[in-house]
């Protein structure tokens, strides 16, 4: 059976948002093309982690093809998720990746396959999306995420895991 295949290049905007009281926030990365949109089930530490990669990536491509940057400025951006938000699935890994010749930055999305005992496992083909963005777009994704990331309870001691403290 094979996966679902979405390819939106270039996005017209791409973000991360939740759904949810704190404690219990459901994390979504979405983007859109036109009258397409693409709305995906994430982990707060994937969208934590995708807005490390993503400031690594442009710090590496700063200094590699040096250009006009422009400050961050969440305040003139909507960066709030778009309704409907119908996910198409829970992402399992995502990548980056640079295209020089459309000076474009990808992000690709795989999804979670969750194996049932009446299939084999080995058949099944993951849905993958893949989101072309242009750097700003992807500064403004990475500050906004930290920032969604950040917003969750104060008390990390609260955050549904153990944490060990040593003194």
């Amino acid at each position: 059976m094979p996966g679902q295949q979405i390819e939106l290049n270039p996005v017209d905007f791409i973000t991360v948002g939740t759904i949810g009281p704190k404690g219990q926030r459901i994390f979504h990365l979405q983007g859109g093309q036109g009258n397409q949109l693409v709305s995906l089930i994430i982990e707060k530490e994937q969208a934590w982690a995708l807005s490390e990669a993503i400031r690594e990536l442009l710090e590496d491509l700063d200094k590699r093809y040096p250009g006009p940057r422009s400050t961050v400025d969440l305040s003139r951006v909507d960066m709030d998720l778009r309704e409907p938000i119908e996910p198409i699935f829970r992402v399992a890994q995502m990548g980056l990746g640079y295209d020089e010749d459309q000076d474009l930055i990808i992000l690709v999305a795989q999804e979670a396959i969750i194996p049932s005992e009446e299939t084999d496992p080995s058949l099944v083909e993951p849905g993958i999306v893949r989101m072309w963005c242009n750097r700003e777009q992807m500064r403004l994704l990475s500050e906004h995420t930290m920032e969604v990331v950040k917003s969750g309870r104060a008390d990390p001691k609260q955050n549904g895991r153990l944490i060990y403290y040593w003194t």
